[in-house]
């Protein structure tokens, strides 16, 4: 299979995203290769918990979709579809304003899995929030 160009993930990412959690929350694509993918987002209030503060659960959803696109754009999709089957996460720190850049990248790949680890930052400062690992099966269509 060959690997799209980032113009063609993006417009891949576009169509499957407009009504989901990934456009609810306002999380875009803006970087992608053969081995990563980079997705970007605002701390809206959307994204917080009571106390202000980045909502720790969007931290997995922000890694769950970088670590599940980029499994998606490097397979035949035609053929087989990435399930997630194991995501953790370590909190490291919070923010309450600015964006949070996700970068995933793959870490182990086989036939039939894809592992990515995903290091969820602030833009504005550089300062690591979460690190997460996301495993993903290919599953063949039946």
């Amino acid at each position: 299979m060959q690997i799209p160009t980032f113009q063609e993930a993006l417009a891949g990412y576009e169509a499957m995203t407009s009504r989901t959690t990934m456009g609810a929350l306002g999380i875009v694509l803006v970087d992608f290769g053969p081995d990563h993918l980079v997705l970007e987002m605002p701390i809206t209030d959307a994204a917080r918990q009571p106390m202000g503060l980045l909502h720790g659960g969007v931290n997995m959803v922000l890694a769950e979709s970088a670590a599940s696109m980029h499994a998606a754009l490097t397979c035949d999709t035609s053929k087989e579809a990435p399930v997630g089957i194991e995501i953790n996460g370590s909190h490291i720190r919070s923010a309450k304003e600015g964006r949070v850049r996700a970068t995933a990248k793959v870490i182990r790949r086989s036939r039939t899995l894809v592992v990515h680890e995903i290091e969820m930052t602030l833009v504005e400062t550089g300062e690591l929030l979460c690190i997460s690992r996301v495993t993903n099966l290919y599953r063949p269509h039946r």
